[in-house]
């Protein structure tokens, strides 16, 4: 009796839910035009069959707004019948963008704002785009920028013309930058440390004098860089203001620094994996012995995880996790731990290639070192974006690392932007040294293969130099740059050497790594010379003068360990260059070494010494004179104080030169001397140099040690580079020709 009775309700409820539910019988869809009957069902994700409910149709009516296809939308519902009636959005016909007329520039904009010809209008969107651009052009400068926007509407073919007006106005320069809060650099030293620059006249080709609120955010990582580059760990950048000067459209740039407590290393420790040796890891153990007690740097923490990775990919651990856990102690000491741990690993998928609309792609796949399907190698990925940022025809190089099909499997993205990478050079300068002038044409992505084709041409009181430089980095997939030169130079040095020479000659070369950071630069190259002396050329002299024929094999080595190449504060560079003769009438050997050492000696105010060796012997197999054009002199920059080539033996009225050159050049700059004047550099300097060795005749052969000391001043100024040097000589030959001040003013344009 009871199942009978259970079993009646049940079928009573069914029925109920059955009369009383309201399914959707039929979609009918009216006012459409444009848009098919089909498409906005698929767009409004309703099906017949489905219950009705106000939730469903809320759900529904965001979907069909979202595709901003549609003005207004109304659905009703009756006797299990939905109706649909809609107001399409008209269509964009035409869209201009008026006032921005760097190409570059507006396809940027028109690349990134919604509207587009074709698409749906709404004013929504206009009003979005309208303070895109708005906020684009305050990145790049234009605070003052106005933007109007009207748009002309076509019933008849619901569509409309849209017009964006922009008149840029004039940029928003820098009158002025200020630090508040610090109390322990002087202002000089933070601006050069800064991307933005404040506005000066002889400034007019820098992007850089422009309020650009993506300059600011980086000015403030730079900052807090540099102060924890030297010493203050807890320092905070605090916030950055700009003040509107109205009468001179400019704006005062203010940050509000509070640098903290200046700290020092106390103690480091290197916790690894279990089955990871320390032997592998001494090079880090020296680094903590070296680094204790010094001044707190972020550049020494990141060196060491640097070298930590470095080791481990060389030792081809699996791929590790290092970072790095800070301790504070009493009197603002820190203990520091290098934590290393085995992350997972994950491969390569695949790497696209963006952005490259004139570069063959395959110009920036040479350059990694990581390929796909590689095991993702974070220490090599980062070179080969370094390998790809060094062709220098790119104006950026981004990079990004997202999921791939599989957890395992990594998809990256490289993007480029390219830049105008062909260049027209005029050069003129004026000095103690006489004058120079010159130009070019060079191109550094020729054919878009990242080719460097180089012209240029070179006039000075003694020398017509012109050449055509070839360079093309990975020849026939070598990771080899193969570089071929063509040259002609006329040397006038009847007056100061006592000879005149014409060349013309030919190389082919090329330049790799051979080892880390040491590099190998084989090359072979090709001279013919006719060589003439003045009338009261000794005799010796006389019996060179003719025509020669030299084939040589060259080679550089070069050992670079500098922290940069550029502003370079610690390190060494180490160079050796050797000349073979293969086919030769003199049979001439060359060598030269160079050797250059830098040490900061004080990171609060960046003054840096610098050491320099130059070695140079040159000699023949034979025992014969080595050639009056190939005699070695004392470079004009190695010993200042002395005229240029009157330095060294004398034969009769004639500077020859010698077999042997040695110089040692020391310096070191003098900061804070102008605090105020942020274009000069000054440094104080000491020179030593000797040149010896005259085959023909030993008596000729006066060895005497030369010295100088002075002080040198770099300026920038508006019609370009001012160097100059007041100098005393200490010790001199009597034959020698000092000066005690030179200078020299150029420009490129």
């Amino acid at each position: 009796m009871i199942r009978i009775l259970l079993k009646t309700l049940i079928l009573y409820f069914s029925l109920t839910t059955i009369l009383f539910s309201q399914i959707i019988s039929s979609i009918d869809i009216t006012g459409n035009k444009r848009i098919s009957k089909e498409s906005i069902i698929v767009f409004s994700e309703l099906n017949i069959g489905n219950e009705y409910s106000e939730n469903l149709i809320n759900n529904s009516l965001k979907r069909l707004y979202e595709t901003n296809f549609f003005e207004d939308i109304n659905i009703t519902f009756n006797d299990n019948k939905l109706s649909i009636d809609v107001i399409e959005n008209p269509i964009i016909e035409k869209l201009e963008l008026i006032g921005i007329k760097k190409k570059s520039f507006l396809e940027f904009i028109k690349e990134k704002i919604y509207l587009k010809e074709r698409v749906s209008f709404n004013e929504f969107y206009l009003k979005r785009d309208v303070n895109f651009i708005q906020n684009v052009l305050k990145t790049n400068g234009y605070y003052f920028a106005n933007i109007k926007s009207n748009f002309t509407k076509n019933n008849d073919l619901n569509s409309v013309k849209l017009n964006i007006n922009i008149d840029l106005g004039e940029k928003a320069r820098i009158k002025n930058i200020s630090f508040v809060g610090n109390k322990v650099f002087k202002d000089k030293k933070l601006l050069q440390a800064i991307a933005s620059e404040e506005h000066k006249f002889w400034k007019f080709v820098s992007n850089k004098v422009f309020l650009n609120k993506n300059l600011i955010d980086l000015d403030k990582r730079l900052l807090e860089n540099y102060y924890k580059n030297r010493g203050y760990f807890n320092v905070k950048i605090i916030d950055s203001f700009v003040e509107l000067d109205k009468k001179n459209s400019s704006f005062n740039l203010t940050y509000n620094i509070n640098s903290g407590n200046k700290f020092t290393f106390n103690n480091f420790s290197l916790l690894l994996p279990d089955d990871y040796s320390k032997k592998d890891f001494q090079k880090v153990e020296k680094i903590f012995n070296k680094s204790k007690k010094s001044t707190y740097s972020l550049e020494t923490i990141n060196n060491i995880l640097n070298e930590i990775e470095k080791i481990a990919s060389n030792r081809l651990y699996d791929f590790i996790d290092a970072k790095v856990e800070e301790e504070i102690l009493e009197d603002n000491k820190l203990n520091l731990k290098f934590i290393v741990a085995d992350s997972k690993k994950y491969y390569v998928e695949r790497i696209n290639i963006l952005g490259n609309y004139s570069t063959i792609e395959e110009v920036i796949r040479n350059k990694l070192i990581v390929d796909e399907g590689d095991p993702l190698n974070n220490l090599l990925f980062n070179k080969s974006i370094n390998e790809i940022r060094s062709l220098n025809i790119f104006k950026e190089v981004k990079s990004n690392i997202k999921d791939g099909s599989d957890e395992n499997f990594k998809i990256i993205d490289i993007t480029v932007e390219e830049q105008p990478t062909g260049e027209i050079s005029l050069a003129a300068g004026v000095g103690t040294n006489g004058v120079t002038t010159g130009g070019g044409i060079k191109e550094k992505n020729f054919l878009g293969k990242g080719i460097n084709l180089n012209t240029n041409i070179e006039i000075s009181e003694e020398t017509v130099k012109g050449q055509i430089i070839y360079s093309r980095p990975n020849f026939a997939y070598t990771d080899n740059t193969l570089f071929t030169s063509v040259r002609s130079l006329n040397s006038d040095f009847l007056t100061l050497y006592g000879y005149e020479s014409k060349e013309i000659g030919f190389s082919v070369g090329t330049k790799f790594e051979q080892y880390e950071n040491l590099f190998f630069s084989p090359e072979l190259d090709f001279t013919i010379e006719d060589l003439s002396t003045n009338s009261t050329a000794s005799t010796n002299l006389k019996k060179q003068e003719g025509d020669y024929t030299d084939f040589y094999f060259n080679y550089g080595l070069d050992y670079d360990l500098r922290n940069s190449s550029f502003n370079t504060k610690s390190g060494y560079l180490t160079s050796f260059y050797q000349k073979l003769p293969m086919v030769s009438e003199n049979n001439e050997i060359s060598n030269t070494l160079t050797y250059t050492t830098y040490k900061e000696l004080n990171k609060s105010n960046e003054m840096v010494g610098k050491a320099s060796l130059y070695l140079k012997a040159i000699n023949t197999f034979d025992g014969s004179d080595v050639r009056i054009s190939k005699r070695a002199n004392v470079p004009y920059n190695r010993l200042r104080g002395f005229e240029k080539g009157k330095v060294g033996p004398v034969d009769g009225n004639d500077y020859i030169g010698g077999n042997y050159v040695s110089t040692l050049n020391l310096s070191t700059n003098i900061p804070g001397l102008f605090p105020t004047i942020e274009m000069f550099d000054f440094n104080y300097f000491i020179d030593f140099a000797n040149v010896w060795g005259v085959d023909y005749d030993s008596t000729l052969d006066k060895s005497k040690l030369r010295s100088s000391t002075g002080i040198g001043l770099n300026m920038l100024t508006p019609i370009g580079p001012l160097s100059f040097s007041i100098t005393q000589p200490i010790t001199k030959a009597s034959s020698d020709k000092t000066e005690k001040f030179r200078f020299n003013l150029g420009t490129t344009f």
